[in-house]
């Protein structure tokens, strides 16, 4: 005879991962927006460009807004993502600059 499952205790685990995961969500948002210097903003200029981010459906602008983002990406000095937040098609950084 198989062993019943313990979906309580598997409920549980997936609960605690979901937990681990939107944490880990807030903190490389924040390593975000220290390492794209948008600290230096207020918390309403950083609310409302974000906004105006996340409810445009201009194709055009989001991609100017990606492009952007990979030269800068791909600029020296502080415009590095930092490891934990570096897009899967983001190159290797270069130790060397």
């Amino acid at each position: 005879m198989r062993k019943p499952r313990d979906f309580d205790s598997e409920l549980q685990a997936l609960n605690e991962k979901a937990k681990q995961l939107k944490s880990r969500k807030v903190l490389q948002l924040g390593e975000l927006v220290i390492a794209t210097g948008a600290d230096a903003l207020d918390p309403e200029t950083l609310t409302g460009a974000l906004l105006g981010a996340a409810k445009t459906k201009d194709a055009k602008e989001r991609e100017a807004w990606r492009t952007s983002s990979k030269r800068w990406q791909q600029s020296s000095g502080t415009g590095r993502w930092p490891t934990a937040l570096r897009p899967a098609s983001a190159a290797p950084i270069r130790a060397n600059g």
